[in-house]
């Protein structure tokens, strides 16, 4: 059996990967990374993402649930729950990469608020809260 373009290999995921969004969250969240991205609203990779928490910036983390070493991103949640930052853990790091509109799988990323997707923004935020409170 062949997988079609939409059907994604199965990954593995690593322990600490939860909240890790559904199949429909995680289209939802790719969507508005992508929008961001044209926007210039992301922070993308670890370096990147953890100097903007460092500086209080806020916005909603996305975590690459099959990262490894899992030690690359392991402080990411814990800095993220300090400043009130809400995140969640979408499967596959190529696809976060390709949302973002780099060719290269990416680990981490912020998505800052901007007019330009809000309503996007404000829905996904939403629904990724819900998640790491159930």
């Amino acid at each position: 059996r062949t997988m079609s373009d939409d059907e994604q290999a199965p990954t593995a995921l690593c322990a600490i990967a939860s909240p890790l969004a559904n199949d429909k969250l995680t289209k939802r969240l790719l969507k508005l990374v992508k929008t961001a991205s044209k926007a210039k609203g992301i922070k993308r990779g670890v370096k990147e993402v953890v100097k903007a928490l460092k500086k209080k910036e806020k916005g909603l983390c996305i975590i690459a649930g099959d990262i490894s070493p899992i030690d690359v991103i392991s402080h990411i949640p814990i800095m993220c729950e300090d400043r009130s930052i809400t995140y969640v853990y979408v499967p596959s790091k190529e696809a976060l990469g390709t949302a973002g509109l780099t060719k290269r799988p990416t680990s981490v990323i912020l998505v800052q608020k901007k007019d330009e997707y809000s309503d996007k923004y404000a829905e996904c935020l939403k629904k990724a809260a819900a998640l790491s409170e159930a």
